[in-house]
């Protein structure tokens, strides 16, 4: 039960004064349904009403608070027209403008020969000072009343910035004081207010100093929103460890006919990342494990490696990817690793029906089918293993965490491995993946060829296809990657489609075209005939950015670079330089750049470093966006930017980590403050698994 202090929090929005169910909904779409979303949608900038100058010195653009006195009433013969206010004071006049003006308020307002503060945006228009809608229209009488500074927040259409002031005033003023949940010292070290205070505070800022994330007030609570999703993971993993698992060990002969196989050596991190996997497997408790590598670090071995001891042991494997061409690229790589070791492997997709289908079922069904390679198919009603014990799940940030569980739920004690070809900052692995054991595959297999970034202007396009003619008269494999499927008409972007066509003109039947609108069997069909046959040049969308692997691809030209992500970037470019030659990169950008598209691009041209392209982009991005987060079911955090808080999550992950060994059901006054900072962030499960065990 959430305690009954943080009751007036969770009221519903249309419990505060002046907001109805019309209101509601659009507060619920800007911020939540509950009068803590209200408090937790903390301002974006401020307005300084303190300027007060004379009318003619009023600068154009700037928020200004001036005393006039009026003179004269325009009224517009046409309703679609201005309604005018003449007004005056010593220096100069200043016109009042309004739109829509009904009956006569502003005749109440504005009576002829009064004096009136006016306070709003000060522009010029045929060379006249005037104030559209002033945002303060006051009698002398009542300045006091008019807030000098105002906090500015985002709105959303239909909800006015005074409407969201008055609702977050009546917000604060439902919020109780709470017990100190803080460790005494860090908060004595940072100098932090009490949770209250610090909610006060961050509604309430005075300068452009109390905006940033580093404010004390925003700092406090972004840690305590922190504290909770560490209290929230460390319980998990706690629970997730006490869940019975099956030990798994094998005498590794299979692993070992596999690697005999391979055309290359392990890595060093390819074998410390199967050691740890080994190791977890090999606990009577389930493993949770992330995998993450680089582009080209050899992920899909390790799981096939992972997979052959399953296999000794007598289980199943199946290894989940979240498109048709990646599930295929697997299947292709795992067959051909794995032809000489005897393992059965199957593939399903959507594509697969009728008979083919049905053999699938039966085969899993009966155990002849070792390991399972699909795409969501794999967790359909109708699909049943005969032992799944080892469930691989590649992209992970392409699934939500429930489809996980689908899939782990077609066994008994099912071991998860997930892995992402995405690298991910320290600070996301430890939010977004806390509940995960981790391994790191940082070394590139030996032999791979360095490729070459550069970036160039879409004026010297010319220049690039010249370059290309070059490289196909040599035989060269070249990806065209463009960002959208077809013209759209409100944007300048060249799409797939068009760029293919131009491109068909000049190289005929050695251009091809691969997106995600295709039909399955034609992308295929062009996608080996880029590896195998006659297409040598292949214009894409991002539907190759993972798991396509063509070795002899030396070169891509990426148009519009400036619109895509970084980590996106480094994906694509991941696609050549798989080979023994030396490969290049060409980034094509529309000028100007904006300041983060040019650090974006000249990154990319400085570190073909996964990881390190990683923390670059979450602090040009922001971890919503590296996290793809709105599809991927992991949280948004509301107060804490895991950028500017980084330094944050490992003090907030030892907090958690101390407090639960103390006191492991959080049963002490210190547990107490613990539960209700995870029921205000809405962490109800957490403390159910409190009460689980």
């Amino acid at each position: 039960m959430r305690p009954a202090i943080l009751n007036p929090l969770f009221a519903e929005v249309t419990d505060l004064k002046g907001v109805g169910p019309r209101l509601g909904k659009l507060f619920q779409k800007l911020c939540g349904s509950h009068v803590v979303d209200v408090l937790w949608h903390l301002p974006v900038d401020i307005i300084d009403r303190r300027f007060r100058p004379k009318v003619a010195e009023a600068p154009e653009g700037r928020i200004a608070t001036l005393t006039v006195t009026v003179e004269q009433h325009q009224k517009p013969h046409n309703p679609r027209q201005p309604y005018r206010v003449r007004c005056r004071d010593a220096t100069g006049v200043l016109f009042l403008v309004f739109f829509h003006v009904k009956g006569d308020w502003l005749e109440r307002q504005l009576p002829i020969g009064a004096t009136r503060i006016v306070s709003g945006k000060v522009e010029r228009f045929n060379n006249q000072t005037q104030m559209t809608h002033p945002d303060h229209i006051l009698d002398p009488a009542g300045l006091d009343a008019m807030r000098l500074i105002e906090p500015v927040y985002r709105l959303t259409a239909g909800l006015t910035l005074r409407i969201v002031q008055k609702a977050i005033e009546a917000a604060l003023a439902r919020a109780p004081q709470l017990i100190e949940w803080c460790d005494a010292e860090l908060v004595r070290r940072r100098a932090w207010p009490t949770w209250r205070e610090a909610i006060a505070a961050a509604h309430a800022p005075t300068r452009p100093e109390d905006l940033p994330p580093a404010h004390p007030a925003r700092e406090r609570l972004a840690y305590d929103e922190l504290l909770a999703n560490q209290l929230t993971i460390t319980l998990l993993r706690a629970r997730a460890r006490k869940r019975a698992g099956r030990a798994i060990s094998a005498a590794g002969e299979l692993c070992a006919r596999v690697e005999r196989a391979l055309p290359f050596t392990l890595t060093g991190a390819q074998r410390r990342a199967l050691g740890e996997i080994a190791a977890d497997m090999a606990q009577p408790s389930r493993m949770n494990r992330l995998l993450q590598g680089d582009v080209g670090s050899g992920k899909t071995v390790v799981a096939l490696l992972a997979m052959c001891n399953v296999v000794e042991a007598g289980g199943q494997a199946a290894l989940m990817a979240p498109t048709e061409i990646l599930a295929r690229q697997h299947y292709a790589t795992l067959t051909l690793l794995a032809k000489e070791s005897g393992i059965e492997i199957a593939l399903l997709t959507g594509r697969e029906k009728g008979r083919a289908r049905t053999e699938f079922l039966e085969h899993l069904a009966a155990g002849a089918v070792q390991i399972a390679v699909g795409t969501h198919a794999l967790f359909q009603d109708d699909v049943a293993f005969k032992d799944l014990a080892l469930a691989v799940i590649d992209e992970q940030h392409r699934f939500g965490v429930e489809q996980r569980l689908q899939l782990a739920a077609k066994g008994k004690a099912v071991d998860i491995l997930v892995m992402t070809a995405t690298p991910i900052p320290r600070t996301l692995e430890m939010t977004a993946y806390g509940d995960l054991d981790s391994s790191r595959l940082d070394e590139k297999p030996a032999g791979r060829a360095k490729t070459t970034t550069s970036a160039v202007p879409v004026e010297r396009i010319d220049e690039v296809i010249a370059a290309i003619r070059r490289a196909l008269d040599k035989r060269a494999k070249i990806y065209w990657i463009c960002p959208l499927i077809e013209d759209s008409a409100d944007s300048d972007l060249q799409a797939a489609e068009a760029r293919f066509s131009e491109l068909f003109q000049t190289f005929g039947n050695r251009v091809g075209l691969v997106h995600g609108r295709m039909k399955g069997p034609e992308r295929d069909r062009t996608m080996a005939e880029f590896a195998n046959g006659g297409v040598d040049l292949l214009v894409a969308t991002t539907v190759i950015e993972v798991g396509v692997d063509v070795t002899d691809a030396t070169i891509m030209v990426i148009e519009h670079a400036e619109r895509f992500g970084l980590a996106q970037l480094h994906q694509l470019r991941g696609r050549i330089g798989r080979g023994d030659q030396p490969s290049a990169c060409l980034l094509l950008y529309a000028t100007p750049l904006s300041e983060t598209a040019r650090q974006r691009l000249s990154i990319l041209r400085e570190t073909d470093d996964g990881f390190r392209i990683a923390e670059e982009d979450l602090r040009l991005r922001g971890a919503g966006e590296v996290l793809g987060t709105r599809q991927s079911g992991f949280e948004q955090f509301r107060l804490a930017d895991l950028a500017a808080h980084a330094d944050l999550i490992p003090v907030a992950r030892e907090e958690a980590r101390l407090a639960l060994a103390r006191d492991a059901e959080l049963e002490s006054p210190r547990g107490a403050a613990l539960r209700t900072l995870l029921y205000l962030f809405e962490r109800d499960a957490a403390v159910r698994y409190l009460r689980a065990g």
